[in-house]
């Protein structure tokens, strides 16, 4: 079997198989993001897996407090279901990370509880829903910014077969609970 996609990748391998479906985030997807987004200084990255997002944006000076559900070996603040957590850590008020996709709906949903402000990186289809109307209409979804190029090839981790480009249009989605109206949509 080929490597197609991020996403066949997920929709061909079995739950066991795809674990805790992590799949790290490229440098030039956070990159992009700092160039068309003044992020907080002090961010919470809630599914740190590995430490790619973390990272790049401690690499740009910020403080970014690390969790995620299991220890992959990052050094994290702490562990624990993101979905379960009520609050954000001291200081925090935005949440950026690449969430594990078969939970991006329920992310976005948590998400928005203990922080106003929350980017995530999603597949572009993640617009094409009548299931989250509530989430794209009704929560504060204020900009989508769709890359020009696909994005290098997030593997799965742990995967070892041969390495393939993607065929997945991705964008950085950024919630703010206070915004209302329509959505900008721009590319990066």
């Amino acid at each position: 079997m080929t490597a197609l996609s991020h996403a066949a990748n997920a929709g061909m391998h079995s739950f066991a198989e795809r674990q805790r479906d992590l799949y790290e985030t490229p440098v030039c997807a956070v990159a992009a993001l700092l160039r068309v987004e003044h992020l907080p200084h002090r961010i919470w990255e809630c599914a740190a897996g590995r430490g790619a997002i973390v990272n790049v944006l401690r690499d740009r000076d910020h403080v970014v407090i690390a969790s995620d559900i299991h220890d992959y070996g990052f050094p994290l603040h702490f562990v624990a279901d993101f979905l379960a957590t009520a609050k954000a850590p001291p200081g925090c008020s935005t949440i950026i990370t690449n969430p594990p996709y078969r939970d991006a709906d329920r992310f976005v949903r948590h998400a928005l509880d203990p922080v106003p402000h929350v980017y995530l990186l999603l597949r572009l289809a993640f617009l094409e829903s009548v299931r989250r109307t509530d989430i794209l209409e009704k929560r504060g979804l204020a900009r989508v910014h769709v890359f020009r190029k696909r994005l290098p090839m997030m593997h799965r981790d742990g995967w070892s077969g041969p390495r393939a480009s993607s065929a997945i249009p991705f964008a950085w989605f950024r919630w703010d609970r206070d915004h209302a109206g329509p959505a900008t949509i721009d590319r990066i």
